[in-house]
């Protein structure tokens, strides 16, 4: 599909693009960032890896980009990052809008199998497939072989799930305070049950990094996560990444790092930033 591009504006000796175009997995308008750097600025035919930052519950393509940092160490490195949106919106699901954790802005990166919300909640296609490829088709920059993910929270959740499902498509992967075992959490139960049902659990597992992690056989991990210890979702149960731990023991390297004083917000992500551009670029320019 086209893309639209609303506006551009400089950043870092590159270019952070507001884009919009029409997805067929969400049926709706779906916008999102995308940070070129300076040296596919400067140099049009100079191919750039791309890394994809998947955003926490409410939050939009925006967020990261105007507040993650990203695009310090990403100039530095010259890998282009993408900021896709957390789900469709306005499909005028009778629902979708009445809380922060269900529905529009918490799509929780999965393909939705129960009604009214497989009609358009089909985030781990969109993010999968649909967006990397409208992005590469678009921006003939994109080294779309060469691509990593991370997130945040949900976003963390979602970077996670889609590294363990997708062996081989994506470089790397991190996250901060991720939902990592979503189906023993409160945020994992309700958004589970709503997009897929209360009784089907092998669905639920297969969208659950502490699950997926236990049968992984692909190359041994090297998984780097942030998290905070005045972070009150990990106080709440909401995160559980000694969870994740335990599961991918003999895996390869989860580094989990307990950043003492730091919670939940964008000001935790903007202090690490460049530590997990840094991890990813290991693996796109390596």
């Amino acid at each position: 599909m086209a893309v639209t591009t609303k506006a551009t504006i400089a950043s870092f000796g590159g270019k952070l693009l507001k884009c919009s175009h029409n997805a067929s997995t969400t049926s709706c308008e779906m916008g999102f960032n995308l940070y070129i750097p300076p040296q596919a600025i400067l140099n049009s035919l100079h191919k750039v890896p791309l890394l994809i930052y998947l955003a926490g519950l409410t939050c939009t393509g925006d967020n990261g980009a105007e507040k993650g940092f990203f695009q310090h160490a990403a100039s530095k490195k010259g890998i282009a990052v993408l900021y896709p949106d957390t789900s469709p919106r306005g499909l005028q699901i009778p629902g979708e809008d009445d809380s922060y954790d269900f529905g529009t802005g918490a799509g929780f990166y999965v393909d939705a199998t129960k009604e009214p919300w497989s009609k358009g909640y089909n985030m781990y296609s969109y993010i999968a497939s649909e967006l990397p490829t409208t992005v590469s088709d678009a921006f003939k920059q994109i080294d779309a072989s060469r691509v990593s993910i991370f997130g945040h929270s949900m976003g963390g959740h979602g970077a996670l799930t889609l590294f363990l499902k997708n062996p081989g498509k994506y470089r790397s992967v991190s996250a901060f305070a991720p939902i990592a075992n979503p189906i023993n959490s409160d945020w994992g139960r309700k958004a589970f049950g709503g997009y897929f049902g209360e009784d089907d659990k092998v669905k639920w597992a297969e969208h659950d990094a502490t699950e997926l992690v236990k049968s992984w056989m692909g190359d041994p991990l090297d998984i780097l996560i942030d998290v905070g210890t005045a972070d009150n979702f990990y106080k709440q149960g909401q995160l559980l990444p000694e969870n994740f731990e335990k599961a991918a023991e003999g895996k390869g390297r989860v580094n989990i790092r307990w950043q003492d004083g730091y919670d939940h917000s964008y000001f935790t992500m903007a202090t690490f930033a460049d530590d997990h551009v840094n991890h990813a670029a290991r693996y796109l320019l390596g």
